[in-house]
C-alpha cells in the first residue's frame, strides 16, 4: 500500500492546481444555494443534521483503495494488526486517545507490519505507524538513525540467506534500538504522542487524526480559509467546494496526496478490524467484492443480487416496464451532457437499433444529470460526452471482440447502473470540476468509478434517487 506517513508541521505552498481551482473554477454563486447544480439548493449539500450520515458514507465510499492494497488481503492484514492490540491499548491509554482509532491507523499505515518502509533510504515513512525520520527525531524525540538502520538491514538480509535465524533476531533487536521507528511499542507511543500534540493545536480528535497525514500547519491553513477553526472535519470537507468556501477547498485539493480523505480511510480500517473480530465471513465477502474490479462497483451491485439483461428482448422489456429509462438528449444538453454519436454503434450486429443501448436505471440517470449540471455550473457550458450506458449480454459479447477494455465477466453496463464519460475535456477547468464531482460523489458513497484509457467508468448506487430528492 502507498506510504501514508506523518506530514511535517511546515505550511505547504498553494500549488498550481489549487490556484486553478480557486481562480478559474470560482464563479458567481447564488447566495441562496450551497450547492453546485442549478440555481436551487444542492440536495447533497452539507448540513449539521447530515454530519453522521456523511461521515459514515465517506468511510464506505473510500474503502476500496484499502481493500485493494492490503497485503495478503483484508483478513490477513487485520490478523497482523490485531497482534499489536495490547500495545495499542497501552499507548492509547497513556495518551488519552481511542484504541480503536489508533488500531485503524496501524492497519491503514502498515497493515500491521512493523518493518514496513516507504523508501530504501529510510528517511521516509518507516515502521508500524509509518513515521518520517525528520518527524520522529525532531517532533517526537525518538532515536532515529536511517544510515545505521540501513547497515543493519543489509546484514539481516545476508543472515536470512544463510538461514541464521538467531542472528536475524539479534539484528532486528539492534535495529530497533538504532532506529526506534522499527520498535512497535515506541512507534505506537510516538504516534499517540503526535496525536496529543495535534489535538493541543487543533482542539479536536478528528482533526488530530487528519493532521497525521496532512500536517498540522496544512490543516490550520484550510481551517483559516474556511473561516472557522472550530468545525468538524466532516463539515470542512463536505462544505468546501469550488463554489462554496472555495479557498478551503483549494487548500485541501492542493495537497494532491489523498490527505483530504485520510480520516475516511482510517474509519474504513476501523470497520475492517470490527468485522475481523465480529463477522469474519462478512469481511471475506466484502473483500471479494471490493477486489472483483478496479472500483467498488460490485459492492454497490453484487452480481448475485443484481438483475442483468441477457438479450435485446429482455432489455426492451425493461424499457417497457420502466426499469430502464431512455436518455433524454435535449434535457441532457441543458444539463451539460452530450450523447456520443457512436453510443450503441454495434447494435446492428445484434439486429437492433442504437437507441436500445441509450438508457439507464432511473437513479443512474438522475445521478448522471446531477453530475453534468454540477460540472457545468462550476466550469462553464461545454458538455461532458457520455459514451456508453446500458447493454445486454449479447451486445457485451460482440463488444469483447473489438474493445480490449470490455470485461468478459460481470459487466455493470448489463445492469443499467453504469455509464462512461469520455476522457476528453473542453477546458482544464472542466476536467478539474469533473474530478471534484467524482471524488465528492464517491465520498457520499453514491458512485464507484475507475479511470479507463478513453473514459471514466461510473457505477451508480441505487440510493442515488433518494439522496438527490432530499
Amino acid at each position: 500500500m502507498p506510504s501514508l506517513a506523518i506530514r511535517g508541521l511546515a505550511l505547504a505552498a498553494v500549488t498550481v492546481l489549487a490556484i486553478v481551482l480557486a481562480v478559474v473554477l470560482l464563479g458567481s454563486r447564488d447566495e441562496g444555494s450551497t450547492g453546485d447544480a442549478g440555481t436551487t439548493a444542492d440536495p447533497l449539500a452539507y448540513t449539521a443534521g447530515r454530519e453522521r450520515a456523511f461521515a459514515d458514507a465517506a468511510a464506505r465510499g473510500n474503502a476500496h483503495v484499502l481493500y485493494a492494497k492490503l497485503p495478503g488481503g483484508a483478513r490477513e492484514s487485520a490478523a497482523r494488526t490485531a497482534r499489536w492490540r495490547p500495545q495499542i491499548e497501552r499507548a492509547a491509554a497513556a495518551a488519552g486517545i481511542e484504541a480503536d482509532e489508533l488500531e485503524g491507523m496501524v492497519l491503514l499505515e502498515s497493515a500491521g507490519r512493523e518493518d514496513a518502509v516507504a523508501d530504501a533510504q529510510l528517511v521516509g515513512a518507516v515502521g508500524l505507524t509509518q513515521i518520517l525520520a525528520e518527524t520522529g527525531a525532531n517532533l517526537l524525540h525518538m532515536h532515529v538513525d536511517p544510515a545505521g538502520a540501513r547497515r543493519i538491514g543489509r546484514s539481516e538480509v545476508r543472515a536470512e540467506r544463510r538461514g541464521d535465524g538467531a542472528l536475524v533476531a539479534r539484528l532486528e533487536a539492534r535495529r530497533r534500538r538504532v532506529d526506534e521507528r522499527f520498535d512497535p511499542g515506541k512507534a505506537l507511543a510516538g504516534t499517540a504522542r503526535y496525536l496529543q500534540i495535534a489535538k493541543g493545536a487543533l482542539h479536536r480528535d478528528d482533526l488530530a487524526v487528519v493532521s497525521y497525514h496532512m500536517g498540522i500547519g496544512n490543516l490550520q491553513n484550510a481551517l483559516r480559509a474556511y473561516g472557522d477553526s472550530d468545525v468538524s472535519y466532516t463539515r470542512l470537507y463536505f462544505d468546501s467546494t469550488p463554489l462554496h468556501h472555495a479557498g478551503a477547498y483549494a487548500r485541501l485539493a492542493a495537497l494532491g496526496d489523498d490527505s483530504s480523505t485520510y480520516l475516511w480511510r482510517v474509519a474504513a480500517a476501523r470497520e475492517i478490524m470490527r468485522l475481523y473480530r465480529s463477522d469474519p465471513a462478512q469481511l471475506d465477502r466484502l473483500s471479494k467484492l471490493q477486489n472483483a474490479k478496479n472500483s467498488a462497483e460490485e459492492v454497490l451491485h453484487p452480481g448475485d443480487a443484481t438483475q442483468q439483461y441477457e438479450t435485446p428482448d429482455e432489455l426492451r422489456a425493461a424499457y417497457d416496464n420502466g426499469s430502464i429509462v431512455g436518455l433524454p438528449a435535449a434535457k441532457l444538453v441543458a444539463q451539460g451532457l452530450a450523447i456520443d454519436r457512436g453510443m450503441g454503434e454495434l447494435a446492428p450486429r445484434v439486429g437492433q437499433r442504437k437507441t436500445l443501448y441509450r438508457g439507464l436505471r432511473e437513479p443512474a440517470l438522475a445521478l448522471l444529470s446531477y453530475l453534468g449540471a454540477s460540472v457545468k455550473r462550476i466550469s462553464g457550458r461545454q458538455p461532458l460526452v457520455v459514451t456508453s450506458t446500458v447493454r445486454d449480454e449479447r451486445y457485451q459479447r460482440v463488444l469483447l471482440k473489438t474493445d480490449r477494455e470490455a470485461t468478459a465477466n460481470y459487466s455493470l453496463h448489463t445492469t443499467g447502473w453504469a455509464f462512461d464519460i469520455l476522457r476528453s475535456y473542453a477546458t482544464r477547468a472542466q476536467a478539474l470540476a469533473f474530478e471534484f464531482m467524482l471524488e465528492r460523489l464517491q465520498s457520499l458513497d453514491l458512485i464507484a468509478w475507475v479511470r479507463e484509457p478513453a473514459a471514466i467508468h461510473v457505477t451508480v448506487s441505487q440510493d442515488a434517487t433518494r439522496a438527490l430528492r432530499r
